[in-house]
């Protein structure tokens, strides 16, 4: 019985990363941000995932998504890739433990604005030391490992980018939580 639980959990997590690649497909840029920081839904299933079971069910539909994208879409970029997983998990994460701690809306809600701060913060961090270092060696151009460049990425790209893209998940995010709470419940109780 138990080792049907765990496949049918292993089923819904893959179901729920090839939600999220489908997901990460329909993106759209922010008008006065750089066009490669592009909106997408991909984190509310692995939000869900999240819920349902624990944070690291989260963390493991984000890297479904993202290896399933490394596949589909020939590895063109496996530095973005990596940032993309890593803000993923940076956002859902916090979310995940509120919510587990505390049950209810308004710990999604504060999991919610906790995410986005660690997430705009996080991210900031990692481009500014780790990320755009990284792509700068991988592109072959040094000039965006320099501290002006990565602090203008920084600040006029990766940081409001973050706050909106929190502000945006979270803000349709909460109606859907409220659609699917006692769904969510529900599952949880199944699978404990």
């Amino acid at each position: 019985m138990q080792q049907s639980s765990r496949l049918v959990k292993l089923i819904i997590l893959a179901l729920l990363g090839t939600i999220s690649l489908l997901l990460f497909f329909l993106n759209f840029p922010i008008p006065f941000l750089p066009p490669y920081l592009k909106i997408d839904f991909s984190e509310v299933p692995a939000l869900i995932a999240a819920l349902i079971f624990s944070p690291l069910a989260g963390v493991l539909v984000e890297a479904i998504k993202n290896l399933l994208y490394l596949v589909v879409s020939g590895a063109g970029d496996p530095i973005g890739v990596a940032a993309n997983f890593l803000a993923g998990v940076l956002f859902i994460v916090p979310v995940a433990m509120l919510y587990h701690k505390y049950k209810g809306v308004k710990s999604i809600v504060s999991g919610l604005v906790t995410g986005t701060i660690i997430m705009a913060a996080g991210m900031s961090i990692l481009n500014y030391f780790v990320i755009l270092p990284a792509y700068a060696w991988f592109i072959g151009a040094p000039g965006m490992a320099e501290s002006t460049a990565k602090s203008v990425a920084v600040f006029a790209g990766v940081l409001p980018f973050s706050v909106i893209k929190g502000v945006i998940i979270g803000m349709l995010f909460v109606p859907l939580f409220i659609k699917m709470h006692r769904w969510i419940e529900q599952k949880r109780t199944n699978f404990i």
